[in-house]
This record gives structure tokens, sequence and C-alpha cells, in this order.
């Protein structure tokens, strides 16, 4: 697993924290992990080694036209996209990218408690998810609703918090999956706070998240 968390754009502060906890699933699982902020890692070589590609709280335009076309190749090959949070935040001139993902990013309102719902009962990515799932995180509304095109894990009880700017009604994907040209991919809206970090639902849904996207579930 290559975990990739250069922005162009915001920073988010948890981005250590993120990586720390990547690096001990990756130890714990028995994976092959690395940390990279450096985009020219991107290319046919570079990319061979991984099964899977987490692009980690990325923002804005990370990567050249010859990096995206190494990977939309790495994807063709079969291989595995993972992006947490504000990785919707990220390539909006790439549309391969943004179909790659699902949906980009709208809006959100303040850092608060809301429930999220289960959509998809027994996906590996659900197995240790309780139903609904009160957390606090910062909770993500985007330009368009995925459903049509992705299968939908989570969904946030619009009713149980303030979206603000983020808001999209009654039906607010959070988590999603799809097969995608050749390859997976696996998105979460989740991890905005460092103390999401900590928390041992999220870390399995971000786990058991990543083993799907590798083709290992």
């Amino acid at each position: 697993m290559l975990s990739f968390s250069h922005t162009a754009e915001y920073r988010h502060q948890a981005i250590p924290a993120a990586i720390a906890a990547l690096a001990g699933i990756a130890d714990q699982r028995g994976w092959t992990f690395e940390s990279s902020e450096d985009a020219s890692r991107f290319d046919d070589a570079g990319l061979s080694a991984f099964d899977v590609v987490v692009f980690l709280m990325t923002t804005g335009d990370v990567l050249s036209a010859e990096e995206e076309a190494a990977f939309e190749r790495f994807i063709r090959s079969g291989k595995g996209y993972v992006g947490v949070h504000s990785a919707a935040d990220t390539e909006y001139d790439w549309p391969w990218y943004g179909q790659l993902v699902g949906a980009y990013f709208l809006g959100h309102g303040d850092i608060q408690t809301a429930s999220v719902l289960v959509d998809a009962p027994g996906h590996p990515a659900l197995a240790d998810v309780p139903d609904p799932w009160s957390r606090r995180d910062e909770w993500y509304g985007f330009q368009t609703n995925p459903r049509a095109a992705v299968e939908v894990l989570l969904r946030v009880d619009e009713s149980s918090f303030t979206p603000g700017p983020g808001m999209m009604g009654d039906d607010h994907p959070i988590a999603w999956c799809h097969e995608f040209d050749g390859g997976r991919s696996f998105y979460t809206a989740l991890g905005h706070t460092a103390d999401s970090y900590e928390e041992p639902a999220f870390l399995e849904h971000l786990a058991w998240g990543i083993e799907w996207a590798a083709g290992r579930r």
C-alpha cells in the first residue's frame, strides 16, 4: 500500500495521525506500507510494487498529466484506489479522477456529532460499524449524488446535524465503493479529525475498505 498525502490547497492537521494509523494497520495485517508526498512516484515503475494507493486527505491539483496517465494505467491493470476525506477535494480538472472517486466535494458545516446509517449490510468495509453509528466529524456534502454509479455503504442522517453548505437532503452518501475502469475504488468522507484515527470502528472501516480495494475481499 502506498499512502499519498500531497496537498496543493488546504492541509489537514490530522495527516500525521492518519499516516501513523495506516502504518499501524499495515503492521497488524502484514502489509507492505510506504507513505509519500512525492508525486514523481506516480510512474509505472514507482506504482508497480503496490496493490492499492490511498489518497490520504489530498487537496487540489497534485499530479501532472504524465503522472495522471500512469495512475490510470495502474487502475486499469486491476489495482485499487482508496480516497479518504478530502480526496474528493482533489483534481477537479481531471474527469477520470472524478469518476474514480465517485463525486467531488461541495461543502461542509461545523465539526459536530451526527448519525451515520449503514446502507450495505454485509459489505466487508462495514464489518465493525454499528448501525446507527454516532460519531463526531466534519461532514462533507458533494456536488452530485454518486448513488447511481457506486454502491453506497454509509449515509449520514441530515436530521441529526446541521449540514450547512454540505446539505444534500434525504439521501446523503458518505462512504461508497465501485469497480471502475478495470480496478476497484473505495471512498470514505470520514476522517477529518485526528481523533478519528484512534477510533476502532473507523480504523476497521478504513482497513476493510483498503482490503476490498486491493481485491482481497
